[in-house]
């Protein structure tokens, strides 16, 4: 069995009227290593407005979350999480750190914001295949 993956960590940014979303996207293995991840992000950022994020684990990507972090519901986590799927990764984290510009941009524009910036970041990552050895 196997299935795939990024390589390595990648960045990527992007401007909707005057807001920045700078995206992040990583390997992951455990669901510990994405809190150590978005704490990271919250640490080194503590100006931005928001930190969201989804993820998605192991070979089937059937252990997968999505945090829109105070944003609308539904307008953050889930656009992230669609673009994973899309991809068709597992075992990957996707963050997009938010610095509101001073325009609204409605759960409309915030959806097309965050699926344009994990497209991005994904766009520019290597995807590599992971192959599972089971001994019987």
């Amino acid at each position: 069995m196997s299935y795939k993956t990024i390589k390595g960590p990648v960045e990527a940014e992007i401007k909707e009227r005057h807001s920045r979303f700078r995206a992040f996207a990583w390997p992951v293995s455990s669901e510990g290593e994405v809190r150590v991840l978005v704490k990271g992000l919250k640490e080194r950022f503590p100006d931005s407005s928001h930190v969201c994020y989804a993820y998605r684990l192991g070979p089937r990507g059937d252990i997968w979350a999505a945090s829109d972090n105070g944003e609308p519901s539904g307008s953050a986590g889930r656009p992230i999480l669609g673009r994973i799927m899309s991809a068709g990764v597992s075992d990957t984290l996707v963050a997009v750190v938010r610095w509101f510009g001073g325009k609204k941009l409605g759960v409309p524009g915030l959806i097309a914001a965050y699926k344009a910036a994990a497209e991005e970041a994904l766009r520019a990552a290597e995807v590599v295949e992971k192959v599972i050895d089971q001994r019987l």
